[in-house]
């Protein structure tokens, strides 16, 4: 057996389908199938039951499932005290990184890292703050947006500024009716708009709600004139000349998305930790 067969099959139980896990690990169908039925053939004991919703553990699957967690764990620990106790700069990074980020900023940062620490294994995930949030202790940092992490050792990167954009002006004596478009994110940035626009329901009126999936969409969506979009600065600062806009304001207070990293105790022993967060707290992001 190889980590990479245990890690296979904590994928399947977590994803629940081959399908699935097929694509999020991208190789085809028949290989997840044809691996899946290795393992089991070399354990002696079918893992997983399949039902037309999702793969279901079998008693002996649960048991090779907790082996295939204790495996990887240890596999992570012996990697992590081997970089620790070495004078290069080596061994598995693993960060989690909001969407928005990951396409706007990291690429660049991770770059200059890996030019420099050429030997440091990068292992990413993005996705939505929340979701990062609720598998935080998987990774040894975090980058999210909103509300830090209570748990963790949190360092702000930078505050966003949110703008509420249009093709058409915003009028001051008269309501505004447009449609608003909106992207996926966590719920902490809606509630912020939300909270925006109850205070200004005097003034702009959403008529409807069209949802995009990106944030680069609902961009290209307002800009063809199909509504209203709140999006931070730093995705709309070259916008600012050419669009009607104004700043999101609660109280005189301009309102903004943090961003942060954030890590576990301990987690800058590794030197590979240490020196990626050295990086972003040096950054300029806006």
């Amino acid at each position: 057996m190889k980590i990479d067969d245990y890690a296979l099959l904590i994928k399947l139980n977590e994803i629940g389908t081959i399908r699935g896990t097929a694509k999020d690990i991208l190789i085809s169908q028949p290989a997840v199938t044809q691996r899946l039925k290795y393992i089991e053939e070399y354990f002696g004991q079918i893992i997983f039951i399949r039902t037309p919703k999702r793969l279901v553990l079998t008693p002996g699957g649960e048991m090779i499932i907790n082996h295939a967690v204790s495996v990887i764990e240890q596999e992570k620990t012996i990697k992590n005290k081997l970089a620790a106790s070495s004078d290069e700069v080596q061994g598995t990074l693993s960060i989690a990184c909001s969407s928005l980020i990951s396409q706007r900023f990291l690429p660049a940062i991770l770059g200059e890292f890996n030019n420099a620490f050429p030997k440091v294994a990068i292992d990413l995930v993005t996705g939505i703050s929340e979701d990062i949030k609720r598998n935080h202790k998987n990774y040894h940092a975090c980058i999210i947006r909103g509300e830090k992490l209570k748990e963790s050792t949190c360092k702000r990167l930078f505050d966003d500024p949110l703008y509420i954009f249009d093709t058409e002006p915003f009028p001051t004596n008269k309501m505004k009716e447009r449609p608003l478009i909106s992207f996926s994110s966590d719920d902490s940035l809606h509630e912020l708009v939300d909270n925006w626009l109850y205070h200004h329901q005097d003034e702009i009126k959403p008529v409807k709600t069209i949802t995009v999936d990106q944030i680069e969409t609902c961009k290209q969506f307002m800009k063809q004139g199909l509504g209203m979009a709140v999006l931070p600065e730093s995705v709309s600062d070259s916008m600012k000349e050419e669009y009607p806009h104004i700043s999101l304001k609660l109280n005189g207070k301009q309102m903004t998305r943090d961003t942060w990293v954030c890590y576990q105790e301990g987690a800058r022993k590794l030197p590979q930790v240490d020196r990626f967060i050295h990086a972003l707290t040096k950054k300029t992001f806006l």
